[in-house]
C-alpha cells in the first residue's frame, strides 16, 4: 500500500517504513505525526483519487529527529562595481518514518 501526502508545500509518495526527510514539523523525536492531507492511495489495481484529498485517510508516522539541512550560500556579484553579498541559509528538516497508511 502506498500514499501521495501533501507536507510543507511539497508532495511525497510513501509506503511502510519509508524514512524521509521532510520540512520542520512541531513535535519531539520520538513522537507520533498524523498526515491528513492524502491525496491518493494505492493497493496494488486499486487506486484512489481524492480531489484534492480522499475522505477519511490518514497516514501515520514516528518522528525519528529534528535537524539542519547543510549550509547553502546565496552570492551575488555585479562585475566592475565593486558590489557582493553574500547570504547562507540552513533548513530546519525532521526525519520521519511511515508506521502505518490508513485509506478510506
Amino acid at each position: 500500500m502506498y500514499a501521495v501526502i501533501k507536507t510543507g508545500g511539497k508532495q511525497y509518495r510513501v509506503a511502510q517504513n519509508d524514512v524521509l526527510k521532510i520540512e520542520r514539523v512541531a513535535g519531539e523525536a520520538g513522537g507520533n505525526i498524523e498526515f491528513t492531507e492524502v491525496l491518493m492511495v494505492g493497493t496494488g489495481d486499486s487506486v484512489k483519487v481524492g480531489m484534492p484529498t480522499v475522505a477519511g485517510a490518514k497516514v501515520t508516522a514516528e518522528l525519528v529527529e529534528q535537524s539542519r539541512g547543510p549550509k547553502l550560500i546565496a552570492f551575488k556579484k555585479r562585475r566592475r562595481k565593486n558590489s557582493r553579498r553574500k547570504k547562507g541559509h540552513r533548513q530546519d528538516l525532521s526525519t520521519v518514518r511511515i508506521t502505518s497508511i490508513t485509506g478510506a
